[in-house]
């Protein structure tokens, strides 16, 4: 089968296609043909370093969450899952490239009404925007800040938030990228990479942080007393300069965790489930072969990218 190697920690440049052994899967464990693949910021950094939540011995193949139709089911795994279209994670290895094995325990059916790059889209940022919602508990009339408000995260945040009744700020880098917030509801819509930027968007009551560094430390600053900020993100390289001592003297609360296993697989399957009734929408701004994932990686730590980026297998 075709895959992506990862031979070496270094630039785009270091994915490179080439032939991978078939796998095949074992007890409790299907065969998933991959039609798409996500790709996403923390996997790039991986390739980079060789840090961050992943693992892996080199040579390997890279990739975490994955969109297919399982074709192959291991002993003790229910022969009737042969066929369904399923998205799932693959533990950080393995998802650039045709074909996967994963524990059958693992994955989750796509709903009929919803497509299944949609559905690879919403696999790790649905869950996140989600449980970010969740942990912050939006109310009605609150005002919102969503930080990378037209990227993967981001854009499911200012729907869900705008479903919750909120008011949205979203705060994205350039005019095509604030457009975009708009079109996905946001009230309000400013460029941080305006010195002045916290001055147009003013007062806020959640600030969803997934940019870290200055652009998250000024989003602090924004936060009336009793409000929240959630910080999951370091899309500008380092997490925001925010402590505990500072948030408790301001009365704010800081949300660094939205749950354990259990939550967070109710969170993929609230937003699978939200997305086919129509209720959320993903964007997917680039799809690449699976060939180019270099290129994909490129793209991301480009700055360049809007929602979600996705390799067809």
């Amino acid at each position: 089968m075709r895959a992506v190697w990862l031979r070496e920690f270094g630039g785009p440049a270091v994915l490179v296609a080439g032939e991978a052994p078939d796998p095949a899967p074992g007890t409790g464990q299907v065969l998933v043909e991959v039609a798409f693949a996500n790709v996403t910021f923390v996997e790039t950094q991986f390739r980079a370093t060789g840090t961050g939540p992943f693992a892996g011995a080199l040579p390997m193949v890279p990739g975490n969450g994955v969109g297919g139709v399982i074709s192959r089911a291991g002993d003790g795994v229910d022969p009737a899952l042969v066929g369904k279209r399923v998205v799932t994670s693959t533990g950080g290895s393995g998802g650039y490239a045709q074909r996967v094995v994963v524990d059958a325990e693992l994955v989750f059916p796509v709903p009929d009404a919803l497509s299944l790059d949609a559905a690879v889209a919403l696999l790790a940022d649905g869950r996140t925007a989600t449980g970010l919602v969740r942990a912050t508990a939006v109310a009605p009339g609150e005002r919102v800040l969503v930080e990378a408000a037209a990227g993967g995260v981001g854009s499911l945040l200012v729907q869900l938030a705008k479903a919750a009744g909120a008011e949205v700020v979203a705060a994205a880098g350039g005019a095509e990228k604030l457009a975009r917030a708009r079109d996905l509801g946001a009230d309000l819509a400013v460029d941080y990479t305006d010195p002045s930027w916290t001055a147009h968007a003013g007062e806020v009551d959640v600030v969803f942080d997934g940019v870290g560094g200055a652009v998250g430390t000024a989003a602090f600053s924004l936060l009336r007393r009793g409000g929240r900020m959630a910080i999951y993100g370091l899309a500008s390289g380092s997490w925001s300069e925010v402590s505990e001592e500072d948030a408790a003297a301001r009365g704010i609360t800081l949300v660094r965790s939205i749950g354990d296993v259990a939550a967070m697989r109710e969170y993929t399957e609230s937003a699978l489930a939200a997305a086919a009734s129509g209720q959320l929408t993903p964007v997917i701004g680039q799809r690449f072969p699976l060939e180019r994932a270099a290129d994909a990686h490129a793209a991301i730590e480009s700055r360049g990218t809007i929602g979600k980026t996705l390799l067809i297998a």
